[in-house]
């Protein structure tokens, strides 16, 4: 499992950007391990130095997305990755198991765009839902999706995929900082 680390960077103002979403390519890897530890470092202002200390999603774990068809990025003009998101399959939800911003392109809408993206994925292949879990009081976290239409969900409601996940996420020990996990309904239509 990969850890949720940067999730979008800041929360997105500004006009998007001309950024291109499209599938990832197998020599875009490496500069999505290169976004994600820029994202991370974010974190650093907020005293979570152990999450910008995770490693990036490993170059496997990585093609495995890929190869499924899973992950998606934002690329700038030249081509060249500025943001990326990773979906798994949670049951009859598609879970959002990362999305990161390189920071020099944060506040553009580009998270926004990636996440739009996956809900039209998911929308289209009959999932009933986005979800994730994510930091509850980072403002590039849950304020964030709530903004984007995701809504708390109480433990009680939670699937067994999503119990699962988010036990996995604690044993990471992404429970030292209160988290929460969120759910947006999608039209299938």
């Amino acid at each position: 499992m990969i850890a949720p680390k940067a999730d979008v960077r800041r929360a997105g103002g500004g006009q998007p950007p001309h950024a291109m979403i499209r599938s990832a390519r197998t020599d875009d890897l490496p500069r999505l391990q290169t976004i994600e530890l820029a994202a991370g470092e974010g974190f650093r202002d907020l005293g979570m130095d152990a999450i910008a200390d995770d490693a990036p999603p490993s170059l496997e774990d990585l093609a495995g997305y890929q190869s499924d068809g899973r992950v998606w990025v934002a690329a700038d003009a030249s081509g060249l990755p500025i943001g990326y998101l990773l979906i798994e399959v949670l049951g009859s939800d598609a879970h959002i198991e990362q999305v990161s911003v390189h920071p020099a392109h944060a506040r553009q809408g580009i998270g926004r765009r990636l996440i739009e993206h996956a809900a039209a994925w998911a929308g289209s292949r009959g999932f009933e839902a986005l979800t994730l879990t994510t930091f509850e009081h980072v403002p590039w976290n849950a304020p964030y999706y709530r903004r984007l239409g995701f809504r708390p969900v109480p433990e009680t409601e939670w699937t067994e995929e999503l119990r699962l996940l988010v036990a996995g996420e604690r044993e990471h020990g992404l429970d030292a900082w209160p988290r929460v996990a969120m759910r947006r309904l999608l039209s299938t239509t």
